[in-house]
């Protein structure tokens, strides 16, 4: 969708009134903007789920080069096949897709740098409704344990659906600033500053190699009992949304023509049961789903990624390969912790339904069922030269 407002640790980058009241379609509607925090009324739980209810936005962009010369309607066409061309047909003649703040015919050609405004019924995807436990709060860090399946901070179509936000509506935390990244998918511990300078200061020990990190994983087959380092580049292509892992040849030949970036990550077995290990991963480096994509590397997988279980499975993990993706099915998380009282009202609360919108009436945006399940991957510690922060193993890092 139209996310060109890019929200980075709680700055905006433009300025909007609040609770700005339009007509649309005889319908009395709020639009939100950036400015209108996350609350706790916002959120809807049901069957273990997390949903966000649904809300107006404006979506604004400045029209790209490539763009300019194209009617209105072309533009949404041909850039944004989401939503069919008729839905942008309506939204012009509607007034809910605007050029520089004004109304403008299904035909008005655009112009380089014109600013376009969609105001949209927006849903966000689903996530499970596990807390963000606060594991300690300092007066300029907070720590917590993040839960799969919930993106950190605001990105693609999560704003109220992220560890930011949740924070911000039950907690009243804001401003945050992520240190680091978690995957969506990961969980573990997540360091937040309370302040810019404080989030620099840890980015900059993290970038000059001062910050040790540690995860642990399961991982299909039995991994070996002596230290394995992994040094091999990875490339991520974020079209397809994975990584691949890239070496030189046996014959001793440079790396440098290798398109991806430079990786190394240290792994030690802590535990195994025969079919499956806890492995303790220290990642050198910081790329795209490196731990994922070298453990892939070694044989042996995380045992419930379905996006890296299907190559690069070595003979030393492949028996009972079939098993462990079954099992990683089979052996999912605990529910999720139960909502207090007040919050777990709202699973019978309605929303508004918008007549135009290609999403409703359902919670979710078309494509996420909510069904998904949390990686087998959790951040355990972090440590700099005078701090260290923890985070608790998670069930499944107790191989029966």
């Amino acid at each position: 969708w139209l996310i060109f407002a890019v929200i980075k640790f709680g700055r905006l980058p433009f300025n909007m009134n609040m609770n700005t009241k339009r007509k649309r379609e005889d319908m009395e509607i709020v639009w939100q903007t950036p400015a209108n925090p996350p609350e706790r009324h916002d959120y809807i739980f049901r069957n273990g789920i997390r949903y966000v209810k649904p809300y107006y936005f404006e979506f604004i962009s400045h029209v790209k080069n490539r763009w300019a010369g194209k009617t209105i309607v072309d533009l949404f066409s041909d850039e944004f096949k989401g939503r069919p061309r008729d839905y942008y047909e309506s939204a012009v003649k509607s007034g809910r897709i605007q050029v520089d703040g004004q109304k403008v015919s299904v035909s008005y050609v655009v112009q380089s740098s014109q600013k376009i405004s969609h105001f949209l019924h927006r849903h966000e995807p689903p996530v499970m409704s596990w807390d963000v436990e606060i594991l300690c709060e300092e007066p300029d860090v907070l720590t917590v344990c993040k839960p799969a399946s919930v993106p950190v901070h605001p990105c693609g179509q999560y704003r109220k659906n992220t560890v930011v936000g949740i924070l911000q509506a039950e907690y009243g935390l804001a401003p945050l600033f992520p240190v680091h990244r978690l995957d969506r998918l990961v969980s573990g511990l997540l360091i937040l500053a309370r302040s810019a300078s404080r989030a620099d200061l840890f980015r900059q020990q993290i970038e000059s190699g001062a910050v040790q990190k540690r995860y642990i994983a399961r991982v299909i087959g039995v991994f070996p009992d002596n230290q394995q380092v992994v040094n091999a580049n990875v490339n991520y292509n974020a079209r397809e949304g994975r990584s691949t892992v890239e070496v030189g040849d046996n014959q001793g030949s440079s790396t440098a023509s290798l398109k991806g970036k430079a990786a190394c990550t240290k792994f030690t077995r802590i535990s195994t049961n025969g079919k499956q290990s806890i492995v303790l991963c220290e990642p050198v480096t910081g790329r795209t789903h490196q731990i994922r994509v070298h453990l892939q590397y070694t044989g042996h997988p995380i045992a419930n990624d379905m996006l890296y279980l299907s190559e690069f499975v070595s003979s030393r993990s492949a028996e009972g390969f079939s098993a462990d993706r079954a099992a990683a099915k089979s052996c999912s998380p605990p529910d999720p912790i139960s909502r207090t009282s007040d919050m777990a009202n709202d699973s019978n609360e309605d929303f508004s339904i918008d007549p135009m919108c290609t999403n409703c009436p359902n919670l979710a945006p078309k494509g996420y069922e909510g069904n998904e399940e949390g990686l087998w991957l959790h951040c355990v510690k972090y440590s700099g030269p005078d701090w260290i922060y923890e985070c608790p193993h998670p069930d499944w890092a107790s191989l029966c």
